[in-house]
């Protein structure tokens, strides 16, 4: 264990992955997250003593200098999908990458990842979308070096897009389509991800030919990463492939983004929303990488498929179980 790594907002989907990934690889593991005794599970992914889940305000800088103190490298998770309370798009994903990237340039951390989102634009009507580009921004002018990974829809057990549609499939007659479901998507699965984040620290090594940053023996040069699948889909061939995943049959109904916006105005007020304008104004674009930006073949890594991995972790919402028969 030559290495620590810092994770702030590591208890997640994607980072509980993330921390099981750098306790295989031999690091030694910090966890800055709200609650560390709901995030004790993540000692479990390492040896004793090698994950440490520690509670603390990400938006505190001595609390940020407390856990990256001992680290080399860090990685940032810390993402909303709706604001609420205390939460803020321009505090936590605005702001809080370049404080993270301004604690780890003065504490001359060899390399820094970010995980933003495909959609990340100045320019954008979402609110959400403006401010991963702020902060991606703000973590470029602190560390240059940063490595920022943009994934499109991250698929995997425990993921919040085949489960949650798989489940309201369990209980609804129908599945709605967001403006007719022809937004385009281009999901990404979470070891994907998480084998970008082990290049970006250099855990893993760059294809032939890949330039590789001074700081840190085989990570990678600082710049943006756009991270999604070998397969673009619309949004009705997803909620298809979910249904023949659970062999179920339901009513694709296809609801005007209109309409959307009249019933996130409401749902929107409620203390965890299903649904707000924010996220109505998202599905109005297609979230896919771009045809000229840099994505995982750039990372020496090949794409996985819908369909090799959601048919086993949607088995349990199968009429009848995980193990009965499919028909």
């Amino acid at each position: 264990m030559d290495r620590t790594v810092a994770v702030i907002g590591g208890s997640g989907f994607v980072g509980r992955a993330i921390v099981e990934m750098l306790a295989r690889e031999g690091a030694r593991v910090i966890v800055l997250c709200r609650n560390a005794e709901r995030a004790k599970f993540l000692k479990t992914m390492g040896v004793v003593g090698q994950v440490t889940p520690v509670a603390g305000n990400a938006l505190s800088d001595e609390d940020l200098e407390r856990v990256m103190a001992t680290a080399d490298s860090v990685v940032n998770l810390v993402g909303i999908l709706a604001e609420g309370g205390s939460q803020r798009f321009s505090t936590l994903q605005g702001e809080l990458p370049g404080r993270i990237g301004a604690v780890a340039a003065k504490l001359g951390m060899t390399s820094v990842v970010h995980v933003s989102a495909i959609g990340a634009s100045a320019d954008s009507n979402s609110s959400y979308a403006r401010s991963k580009a702020a902060g991606e921004a703000a973590l470029h002018a602190a560390f240059p070096g940063a490595v920022i990974l943009r994934p499109s829809i991250i698929f995997g057990p425990r993921d919040s897009f085949f489960n949650r549609f798989a489940g309201l499939a369990m209980l609804a007659p129908g599945l709605p389509l967001p403006g007719g479901g022809r937004m385009k998507m281009q999901p990404v699965y979470v070891g994907d991800v998480v084998d970008a984040v082990a290049v970006g620290l250099g855990f893993r090594n760059m294809p032939k030919g890949g330039k590789t940053a001074d700081a840190g023996a085989g990570s990678v040069a600082g710049g943006v990463f756009e991270l999604g699948g070998p397969d673009i889909f619309t949004f009705r061939e997803l909620m298809e492939i979910t249904l023949d995943a659970i062999g179920r049959r339901r009513l694709l109904v296809p609801v005007p983004l209109a309409a959307m916006s009249l019933g996130a105005m409401i749902t929107g007020l409620l203390p965890n929303p299903p649904l707000t304008m924010d996220q109505v104004r998202l599905l109005a674009v297609d979230n896919v990488v771009s045809d000229d930006a840099r994505g995982l073949a750039d990372l020496g890594i090949a794409p996985t498929s819908v369909d090799a991995i959601i048919p086993g972790y949607l088995s349990c919402f199968r009429p009848g179980g995980q193990f009965s028969r499919r028909g």
